[in-house]
């Protein structure tokens, strides 16, 4: 897993807490990441670290997930997604699967295996279908999935397709081996395409599952949007429980009775909401508070922050108070 980025598109939340470890629906990213990988059958992962490596170990510090032992791969300088790849899988002589850490998806892997095996692949990518693929590498492909070419954010009007790499890939040892090590080596623009030059080597397949890149704050909205609306199949949060359809609390939260939440909605534990208040399609992180007739709309709001006012659209950073200046 490629959780090295510094997130800069993401900041100041990033400032102080790697991307992969801000919570998605009260959850770290990385755990709905882990998850989605034990349950197709995942036993070993490596994070692939740059920014931040404390606080992995800090989250983890038995380095495991669900029974699943972690290993930390820190890279000594940036080395790019093919030479990152490659740093992590130092000793690894097997098949691997690469996920980009900016990825919420349902993919269903254990069909891109199968793809990827019928097709006798090197290398398999996973490619999901977007409405405007000008921000993303674009990958058209044979009808059999053999990929075709590579073309880095085309114009919109000229684009050869809407089907992107969606940054899940399959690898073989043999890819692996041809990634020197040591130097800085991008696997989009230059191990794949350099593939291109051997026919059947490499495939994509195309998904309909969700997908999300969740790099940037409205990316990052929209995912705890998604959640909410259990666009990725399961509930929004463990142990959280639906007390009216749509209203979400996890441990004790105290709601004031005139307090009005209009579903979806996420409280999280120890959260305060005070009279009078209105929380609509948010997700409000442990211990937060929203104080006496404040407004939270289309909201994030993380763990401890305060709100005094009126919040929308926006994501509230751990232990910020939200306040009306008066004029």
């Amino acid at each position: 897993m490629l959780v090295g980025g510094q997130g800069t598109r993401l900041r100041p939340l990033t400032y102080t807490t790697p991307k992969s470890l801000l919570p998605i629906a009260n959850r770290a990213f990385l755990e709905r990441q882990l998850e989605w990988l034990v349950s197709h059958g995942v036993d070993d992962v490596v994070l692939s670290l740059g920014y931040l490596p404390e606080a992995f170990h800090a989250h983890f510090p038995d380095n495991r997930f669900d029974g699943v032992p972690l290993r930390y791969a820190i890279e000594p300088e940036p080395l790019g997604t093919a030479g990152g790849i490659r740093f992590a899988a130092e000793g690894i002589d097997e098949r691997v699967v690469v996920c980009n850490g900016d990825v919420l998806t349902s993919l269903d892997l254990g069909a891109m295996l199968r793809f990827h095996d019928d097709a006798g692949a090197a290398a398999t990518i996973h490619l999901a279908q977007v409405d405007d693929p000008s921000a993303f590498g674009v990958v058209p492909t044979k009808d059999d999935g053999e990929v075709i070419a590579f073309v880095e954010k085309p114009p919109r009007e000229s684009t050869p397709s809407n089907w992107i790499n969606a940054g899940t890939y399959v690898l073989e040892p043999e890819v692996l081996a041809g990634i020197p090590t040591g130097v800085e080596v991008s696997i989009e623009r230059e191990t794949f395409p350099r593939m291109l030059d051997e026919p059947g080597r490499l495939y994509a397949m195309q998904s309909d599952a969700y997908w999300l890149d969740i790099g940037t704050p409205g990316k990052y909205l929209e995912a705890h949007a998604d959640v909410l609306a259990g666009r990725l199949g399961t509930p929004p949060a463990p142990g959280a429980r639906e007390v009216e359809p749509g209203i979400w609390i996890q441990g004790d939260a105290a709601v004031d009775p005139t307090a009005l939440l209009v579903a979806p909605v996420l409280v999280g534990a120890d959260c305060e909401i005070d009279a009078g208040a209105r929380v609509e399609a948010s997700v409000l992180g442990a211990g937060s508070v929203i104080r006496p007739g404040a407004e939270v709309r289309r909201a994030v709001v993380l763990p401890g922050a305060e709100v005094t006012g009126r919040a929308t659209e926006v994501v509230i950073g751990r232990d910020a108070v939200l306040e009306v200046v008066a004029r």
